[in-house]
């Protein structure tokens, strides 16, 4: 690591306050009829993100719908209690994979390293299949946005490799 690189990442904040958002119809329906569900990349990054010293502000499990996706967008936004966001699922090839339409626009910037950092790291596990994934992440109004595959593993790779290493340097540059 560069020396300007090791500065910055000690001058970025210690801790984050993460929201979490799960796009996933089919849990989303279950939790909307009563039904118990199982959520193991939201449990996941959760258990991640707080092993790390860092907190959840907001969780919540959505269909995979613009609409429901984009108002996740601005709550994030526009809430005072978040630095960083995770969307998890729907980045993917399928018609209903609209997670990376509904949450890029509202990017400034868009970290295009981020995705192809992932892809490449699990092409190095998996092979050739991370082709279909277009995991991206982003900033807007001082916080961090990541779009990541719904896979566990995908999730794992994405958080520890990724996510933990670099949102607090993100979110330190992204409030300059």
């Amino acid at each position: 690591m560069s020396e300007s690189t090791r500065r910055h990442k000690s001058d970025a904040p210690k801790s984050l306050r993460f929201a979490l958002f799960v796009c996933s119809t089919s849990r989303y329906k279950q939790l909307k009829k009563g039904e118990k569900t199982t959520d193991v990349s939201g449990d996941l990054i959760e258990s991640l993100l707080k092993n790390a010293g860092h907190t959840i502000t907001i969780r919540n499990t959505v269909s995979d719908n613009a609409t429901m996706i984009r108002r996740c967008v601005r709550e994030a936004l526009d809430s005072d209690e978040v630095d960083a966001a995770i969307f998890c699922g729907g980045t993917g090839i399928t018609s209903t994979d609209v997670t990376i339409e509904t949450v890029s626009p509202f990017f400034e910037k868009t970290l295009l390293g981020f995705g192809e950092i992932f892809r490449r790291l699990s092409f190095d596990q998996i092979g050739s299949a991370p082709i279909l994934s277009r995991a991206v992440a982003g900033v807007a109004k001082g916080k961090a946005f990541f779009c990541v595959p719904g896979s566990p593993d995908a999730v794992k790779l994405c958080v520890e490799r990724l996510i933990l290493s670099e949102a607090a340097h993100i979110v330190k540059h992204a409030r300059e």
